[in-house]
């Protein structure tokens, strides 16, 4: 059995995913009282790493997920402390570092991530907008559930999506 069927075989996965999904309503606006606190470079080097993370999740970005992700990053007032230009400057290098060599590409962005370990508010918040920018077109895939979970081990919190063992 394919992981995908596995994944939706197990009704308790997927109710656990929509439970998440559901709760990003409420996630926005915890983010958005804590907004203030979000104020350092490791947090907006960390959230860009993690959203071009999830961008790249299935191997590839094409330019219309680039875009895409670029206007909801720069469009988000959780991150309104950072210049747009400068949000999507990460952005676009970490994407294009994953790009030319995935490898050394998700090493780089996993090394962004990082940058918040030892802060759990700020590692909660890097993964929550991850999960969020995942869920933008409405789906997450088995692609980005790993990433969002290898995330959270990089951060070495718990990990926020359950997958079949």
């Amino acid at each position: 059995m394919s992981f995908l069927n596995k994944l939706l075989s197990s009704g308790h996965t997927v109710t656990r995913l929509m439970d998440l999904v559901d709760k990003a309503p409420q996630w926005r606006s915890q983010l958005l009282s804590k907004k203030n606190e979000f104020t350092s470079g490791a947090f907006r080097d960390a959230v860009m790493g993690m959203c071009a993370l999830v961008a790249a999740a299935d191997g590839t970005i094409t330019a219309a997920e680039r875009a895409q992700v670029a206007g909801l990053i720069t469009g988000d007032s959780v991150l309104d402390n950072f210049p747009a230009e400068q949000l999507r400057t990460l952005f676009d290098g970490n994407c294009d570092r994953l790009v030319q060599d995935p490898a050394f590409g998700r090493a780089h962005v996993l090394q962004q991530i990082t940058k918040v370990a030892g802060k759990p508010e700020q590692a909660r918040a890097v993964v929550q907008i991850g999960i969020m920018i995942a869920n933008a077109d409405g789906t997450l895939s088995p692609a980005e559930v790993h990433a969002v979970r290898d995330a959270c081990a990089a951060l070495g919190i718990p990990p926020m999506l359950e997958l079949p063992r």
